[in-house]
């Protein structure tokens, strides 16, 4: 069966001399492994179409075991993302994100539209690459049946508070009064940065990117989205642990 799909290349392996077996984010089909058949010859269009972090327009060939990609021809390469080791290495964390989140033989349109915002705005550098982090990882979970519930306190109902107890293994939040730790992970979260988080999983994702926050907060953000993802993930991705290792 043949698939006319677009799709972001989040993994590449050589095979042989000259083919290529990618792993893409497809907008159709999910998450695919595909033979990329003499995808090293600078002179075939698959090429430069092939490579990592490239989003393409892709024509497949469905087989019962395997995807081979017949055509590619690049949409966007994001060039700016080799310019700098950081962004490049919060890409590829995003890429993870997505290979270990997304199952394949899905329509996947708005993961794709998630990891290629966050991977537009690494390239301009227009947002703080430690704020762009929870943004995709927040969205991404809860796009993935994964969302925290951050309505209010779990225990009370109390909508906020100066500051709200995030239970990491719940996905629950629990103001001052209600909060008793008992050994479980949690997060501390202002008011900001509650709101931050609230924003994020709950906005329209025309608004999702569209907010600022102080640096106070923005770290408490930082601190409950990593550990809520390392928790739904069940282990530390070895693209997260190279990305902190840089800053």
């Amino acid at each position: 069966m043949q698939v006319k799909t677009q799709g972001l290349i989040i993994r590449e392996q050589t095979i042989g001399e000259s083919d290529r077996l990618v792993t893409v984010l497809t907008r159709d089909e999910g998450v695919v492994r595909a033979f990329a058949r003499r995808a090293k010859n600078l002179k075939d269009s698959k090429n430069s179409a092939t490579g990592l972090l490239c989003y393409s327009r892709l024509n497949l060939y469905k087989g019962r075991e395997k995807y081979i990609i017949n055509d590619a021809f690049p949409i966007e390469v994001f060039f700016g993302l080799r310019k700098d080791i950081v962004r490049l290495s919060l890409a590829q964390y995003f890429c993870e994100l997505a290979f270990e989140l997304v199952p394949e033989g899905v329509e996947s349109a708005e993961y794709l539209r998630l990891v290629l915002n966050g991977l537009h705005f690494l390239c301009e550098g227009t947002k703080p690459e430690a704020l762009l982090k929870p943004i995709v990882e927040l969205r991404m979970l809860s796009i993935a049946g994964y969302m925290p519930d951050l309505v209010c306190c779990a225990e009370c109902g109390v909508y906020e508070a100066d500051r709200m107890f995030f239970k990491v293994n719940r996905g629950t939040i629990y103001c001052e009064k209600c909060y008793l730790p008992k050994g479980d992970p949690f997060a501390v979260l202002s008011r900001a940065a509650l709101t931050a988080m609230r924003h994020i999983i709950y906005s329209d994702f025309e608004k999702v990117f569209s907010f600022s926050i102080t640096p106070g907060a923005q770290k408490e953000l930082v601190t409950a989205a990593e550990a809520y993802a390392v928790h739904i993930l069940q282990k530390r991705p070895k693209t997260l642990d190279f990305y902190n290792s840089l800053l």
